[in-house]
């Protein structure tokens, strides 16, 4: 049984790996030599894995002008210096996580079926663990069933709970929560948000409409809003990501069910397009199958053996 944080990530990264790596090694298990040839089918297997066009180029040009440099001609070299080049591509810098540690309002945005309520609870389950005090505020009520299911995650975390009925102004709900926060000197505020992205027009004015009672209700906490991302629908979710982005400041993103997909390069992808960090990943179902996103330790999975 996989045991500890790697683990469980090299477990649940295990149909990703599958895809990436096994292209990978069949790339080199057949080349004779490092030509033209052997970088287009490089090339390939990693748009095939969703990494995207951006990263894999920039993965590709950076491993050629490293085997030119060095002359290398041995492809075991060459695939560390592969796996070296695709760690480059996510770096999360230290003060990503910054947000944890002060007095924080963390907005959750992402489409419906993403697993976004999940992750609220998630997070807030991991928060209270470390002793944090934890408010979530159950913004999202246009679905009965996500209030429901932010409640028994908040009495299983043991934090502290805001909701009004179904139907009601989400941007109320985020009013009343701030004020509750800010008298109980609440650590982290997580607000749950709707997602029907086929309402666009209704959805961006709403969160638009929630930033703005933050910003002026609440203008000494730190604004943190994640976006999540369901890793099983690749460039799909490149593209949610970008229409969230034109009417919010994203400042970090959530790939979930990254255990259900073969083709969790799109983890890369979305940190090389948007130059947004990721900073969480999920790849299972149980509360610390959420995990911070660690580009060492992602690539490291992948490439990991058995």
């Amino acid at each position: 049984m996989a045991k500890g944080l790697f683990g469980r990530l090299a477990a649940g990264l295990a149909k990703t790996k599958n895809q990436i790596v096994s292209g990978i090694d069949e790339v080199f298990n057949g080349v004779q030599e490092i030509d033209d040839d052997f970088f287009d089918d490089l090339e390939e297997v990693l748009i095939m894995s969703d990494l995207g066009i951006n990263a894999t180029t920039a993965i590709i040009e950076a491993l050629k002008n490293r085997v030119a440099e060095d002359g290398i001609r041995d492809a075991r070299k060459c695939k560390k210096l592969l796996v070296n080049s695709i760690k480059q591509q996510m770096k999360v810098q230290k003060g990503d996580f910054d947000f944890e540690n002060v007095k924080s309002v963390v907005l959750v945005i992402g489409v419906n079926g993403v697993g976004k309520t999940t992750t609220v609870g998630k997070l807030a389950a991991q928060y209270r663990q470390r002793g944090k005090k934890v408010m979530i505020a159950a913004a999202d009520t246009f679905r009965a069933a996500a209030i429901d299911q932010l409640k028994e995650w908040a009495n299983r975390a043991d934090a502290d709970f805001i909701a009004q009925q179904e139907g009601s102004d989400p941007a109320a709900v985020v009013f009343d929560a701030v004020s509750a926060a800010k008298a109980r000197g609440t650590d982290i505020l997580l607000c749950d948000t709707a997602g029907r992205l086929h309402n666009k027009k209704n959805l961006m004015e709403e969160l638009r409409k929630i930033n703005r009672v933050i910003e002026r209700e609440y203008p000494k906490a730190h604004l943190e809003t994640l976006v999540v991302l369901d890793g099983t629908t690749g460039q799909n979710a490149l593209m949610q990501a970008r229409e969230f982005g034109e009417v919010t400041d994203i400042t970090g993103i959530v790939v979930t069910k990254l255990d259900g997909t073969a083709k969790g390069g799109i983890a890369i992808a979305i940190q090389k397009e948007l130059d947004i960090p990721v900073k969480y990943i999920g790849v299972g179902e149980h509360i610390d199958d959420l995990q911070r996103f660690d580009a060492e330790e992602f690539v490291d999975a992948l490439f990991a053996q058995d």
